[in-house]
C-alpha cells in the first residue's frame, strides 16, 4: 500500500513539511517499512523503532484514535457500501465534510488531555467524553 499508493501520491504534493504516524504493530515496523519510510520522510516519521518514538499507550492523547477513526468509520460504513468504490467514495466525503467546528473541538479536548496528564504527571487518565 505504501509503495503502490502512498507514496506515488504524495509524490504529486508538496510534502517537505508533512510528518507521517503510525502505530507500533509488527508489520508496521519491518525494517524494509522503515527503511522506506525513513527515506520519504526522514526525521519526520513517528513510529515504533523511528526517528521520533511512537508514545507508549498513547491513545487517549492521539486525536486520530480517541477522535477520527470511529467518527469515520461509523459514517462510512452508515449505508453499507458493496464495492471498494463505494468505500472510497464513502470516505473521500465523510473526511470532506468535517467542519471546522468540529475539528476547533477536537483540539480543545486534545489540549485538556494533555494538561491532565500534565497536572497528574502521567498518571492513567480518567474516561473522558468528547462532546460536540
Amino acid at each position: 500500500m505504501i509503495n503502490n499508493f502512498s507514496i506515488p501520491e504524495l509524490n504529486n504534493h508538496d510534502v517537505q513539511e508533512l510528518w507521517f504516524q503510525q502505530d507500533g504493530a509488527t508489520c508496521h515496523t519491518a525494517r524494509a517499512t522503515l527503511d522506506l519510510l525513513k527515506d520519504t520522510f526522514g526525521d519526520r516519521l513517528i513510529s515504533r523503532f523511528g526517528p521520533v518514538n511512537w508514545p507508549p499507550r498513547s491513545c487517549d492523547l492521539i486525536p486520530l484514535d480517541y477522535f477520527q477513526w470511529g467518527y469515520v468509520r461509523l459514517l462510512v460504513y452508515a449505508d453499507k457500501p458493496q464495492t471498494l468504490d463505494h468505500l472510497e467514495d464513502n470516505i473521500r466525503r465523510v473526511i470532506a465534510d468535517i467542519r471546522l467546528q468540529m475539528l476547533e473541538k477536537v483540539i480543545e479536548n486534545w489540549t485538556s488531555r494533555l494538561d491532565y496528564i500534565r497536572a497528574s504527571r502521567g498518571s492513567d487518565m480518567p474516561e473522558i467524553i468528547f462532546k460536540m
